[in-house]
């Protein structure tokens, strides 16, 4: 069934890249849309937890972080359309074209139950977003567009060592998701250590966590905002998917403590890289990419402490995507009104937009875990798991890292909607209903924290059985 709609979705993806005028890439862009809900209808409708040809299986974590994407997707090209209804038909046809097939790729990592596969699609979305990157056409897009190029490359290929050791481990053809647990669990314990920090490093660019987090702060700054929201979600998702899936194989090795470990001082490095840049960047949009280092942080540590841990971290990144994909379309509004990001600047928000201004401060006390923000049930959950387990050092590290966060998070904000303005507006480009589509997101986040459906904890409940 996948193949048909991946043919589905590439075809339409690559047409959009002929179009003559905007109404025929809104077209294409309702067919994208439509078929993905269909492709879900089918998928809920009796294809759950079933495989589609040899590469692809529709299982809990795959499916979970679908309807995710598919969700937030449909907002994304909502608001690029306003985003960008001033720029050139090239231009504009070029990024929605590339917008698709980075949609469809990131759907190939969520569905791959190949290690191999996984591997090329996440290449695959490394093309597509450079695309996007470079959609401005000028010296500093096209700066980071070589970045992302090289680094996200090089990440890739040191994962593919990593796989490569994986297979020596293994001594076994197959690279099934599936049959890896029982291959490797006798395998060489060297080659197994060095084949997980060559995975973890490589796909690291893609999580956004250390040491490679740089080229998705660069890229989201680089980017469109609305398609920084699909980069800083949708293909961080997908680079999570990528090394949680990994992280799983080595469940029943001897060596699965030593994995947590790392994973536990990634973790920490990640969340002191996000804490301490969150301070000195003047831009909102590297602002709220550091935001996600210091959040995918928290997760990697939730996945080192283990036990309740890994299953906060999962609830963690799903109610994280909510929440960062409605502050990035808010700042895309932004962008709008002053035309930049500078943070030192920019004031007086709630004056122009007051709707957005409200969205903005109430995405403020969501992403800094606040109740009733989901984040707080898993920060909590990820600190009770490592009290319970005698890291007292870890708390402490986190509680330390989190009050600058909190103070950051909150003076750049307020700032944001209550400081004079220093820069030319442009209130007439100001669409309310964009800031209301934004909110609903943030507000599903909300309602997670206050309850959260028995269908949502069961998967996720069956996603962390190891």
């Amino acid at each position: 069934m996948i193949y048909i709609f991946f043919a589905i979705w590439l075809t339409v993806g690559a047409s959009a890249f002929l179009a003559h005028n905007r109404r025929t890439v809104h077209r294409l862009c309702a067919l994208y849309l439509t078929s993905h809900a269909l492709f879900a209808g089918l998928l809920f409708g009796g294809n759950y937890l079933t495989t589609s040809g040899v590469f692809f299986t529709f299982d809990e974590l795959g499916t979970l972080f679908y309807t995710l994407l598919a969700v937030v997707a449909v907002f994304i090209f909502i608001h690029s359309e306003a985003y960008l209804k001033r720029d050139d038909i090239k231009d504009y046809r070029n990024y929605f074209a590339l917008l698709m097939l980075l949609t469809t790729a990131i759907t190939g990592v969520y569905f791959a139950n190949n290690i191999a596969i996984t591997w090329i699609l996440l290449e695959t979305t490394t093309l597509c977003g450079a695309g996007i990157l470079y959609y401005r056409r000028s010296e500093a897009t096209l700066e980071a567009t070589w970045k992302y190029l090289f680094v996200c490359s090089t990440g890739i290929a040191i994962a593919y060592l990593g796989i490569l050791l994986l297979c020596a481990a293994a001594t076994n053809s197959s690279l099934s998701y599936e049959d890896l647990p029982q291959i490797i669990a006798n395998g060489n314990p060297l080659y197994l250590k060095a084949a997980f920090l060559l995975v973890l490093t490589g796909y690291s660019c893609k999580m956004e966590i250390f040491p490679l987090y740089t080229i998705g702060v660069d890229a989201n700054f680089a980017a469109p905002a609305p398609a920084s929201a699909l980069l800083s979600t949708g293909l961080v998702n997908a680079g999570f998917l990528a090394i949680f899936r990994i992280y799983r194989l080595f469940a029943h090795t001897e060596i699965f403590g030593w994995v947590q470990n790392v994973m536990l001082i990634i973790g920490v490095l990640s969340l002191v890289v996000g804490a301490l840049f969150l301070r000195r960047t003047n831009n909102y949009k590297r602002f709220l990419s550091y935001s996600t280092v210091e959040n995918m942080g928290i997760v990697a540590i939730g996945l080192g402490v283990g036990g309740a841990g890994v299953w906060a971290a999962v609830f963690h990144v799903v109610c994280h995507t909510f929440i960062k994909s409605s502050l990035f379309l808010q700042i895309a509004i932004v962008r709008q009104v002053y035309n930049g990001y500078r943070i030192n600047r920019l004031g007086d928000y709630i004056n122009i937009n007051k709707v957005g201004a409200i969205a903005i401060m109430v995405g403020m006390v969501a992403v800094l875990a606040f109740p009733p923000s989901p984040l707080f049930i898993s920060e909590l959950m990820i600190m009770a798991e490592a009290l319970a387990g005698g890291d007292w050092w870890l708390i402490a590290i986190m509680v330390v890292l989190l009050c600058i966060v909190i103070f950051t998070i909150c003076h750049r904000f307020i700032k944001l909607c209550y400081q004079p303005n220093q820069d030319e507006l442009h209130p007439s480009n100001i669409d309310r209903r964009l800031s209301y589509s934004a909110l609903s997101l943030l507000l599903v986040a909300l309602v997670l924290g206050l309850w959260q459906p028995e269908f949502l904890t069961s998967i996720i409940d069956k996603i962390v059985t190891l």
